[in-house]
């Protein structure tokens, strides 16, 4: 259990520095997000090879997989796009709100549906939002593209959890990371042409930033994670995520100098709050059973 808290921890910091790497503004948005799939393809490919790792069980399984890489590489450039038009602290925050849309496509697709303790935290966590973004954003209707893209960055990653959590099901972690990163790879290669975002010309710092994002945001990110979900419950690893928004905000004021007002902090704290309320489990209720 130790090993796994302490890869989780890892694992968190690895993802939050991420919104500080793209907010350096180095590379456009897309074609960054091409590159972090394309290289920690380019790593994790001949491993897949060498080891005769790659098992796809059926056609089903291997279309839903490629629909997944598609949905990742959507979020991720969405968010690179709305980290650069904004603060990292306001784009990480708005993409950790992915855990709420979960529960809302949950409640029209699945047949677990969410509790009350859901909703409750649900208001709490838009009401956390509102006051991050500013109430006269939502007075006035002022949505620009950065707020847009920070939330539609959650959407798209609670779409990913749902479709991925089914694909897993039978499929191994190592075949769905490669058959994603692949068709992640081809699909915003696809894009970054038609927008024409350059595929060469950065500078060496540029390069070695794309670098990072692919071996420690993507790989180890997610190798780690992956490693704390089986040894711990679900539940903690997501609760423990949400904590990515505030480190991610912590480093870009150390780092980037990004100004961070008060209500911008309560705000923040008071949308992790409630997306943790949606976690919480009724223990007395339990408690009362069992005696």
């Amino acid at each position: 259990m130790k090993k796994a808290r302490i890869a989780l921890v890892v694992g968190i910091f690895c993802i939050s520095i991420f919104p500080i790497l793209v907010k350096l503004n180095l590379t456009p948005g897309v074609i960054s997000a091409f590159y972090r799939m394309l290289f920690s393809l380019l790593l994790i490919l001949p491993y897949v090879l060498i080891s005769k790792q790659l098992q796809i069980p059926n056609l089903k399984a291997g279309l839903l997989a490629v629909i997944c890489g598609v949905i990742f590489g959507s979020d991720v450039a969405v968010w690179n796009i709305a980290i650069q038009e904004s603060t990292a602290t306001q784009a990480s925050l708005l993409t950790n709100l992915s855990p709420v849309w979960v529960g809302v496509f949950s409640l029209f697709f699945l047949k677990d549906k969410p509790k009350t303790n859901f909703w409750i935290g649900t208001v709490i966590a838009v009401f956390g939002m509102i006051m991050l973004v500013g109430f006269a954003v939502f007075k006035n209707l002022d949505f620009d593209l950065a707020f847009i893209f920070g939330v539609l960055s959650g959407v798209l990653y609670a779409i990913y959890m749902l479709v991925s959590k089914e694909v897993l099901k039978s499929m191994t972690v190592i075949s769905f990371m490669t058959i994603s990163l692949l068709s992640s790879s081809i699909y915003l290669g696809v894009v970054s042409y038609a927008i024409n975002e350059p595929f060469t010309g950065f500078s060496n710092a540029g390069w070695l930033v794309l670098v990072i994002q692919a071996v420690v945001c993507q790989l180890l990110a997610w190798l780690l994670i992956s490693y704390a979900t089986q040894h711990m419950r679900a539940t903690r690893v997501s609760v423990s995520l949400l904590g990515q928004g505030i480190l991610a905000s912590i480093l870009a004021w150390l780092f980037i100098d990004e100004a961070i007002s008060l209500q911008m902090v309560l705000g923040g704290f008071i949308l992790l709050f409630g997306i943790r309320v949606t976690f919480f489990e009724k223990q007395l209720i339990k408690t009362k059973k069992a005696t």
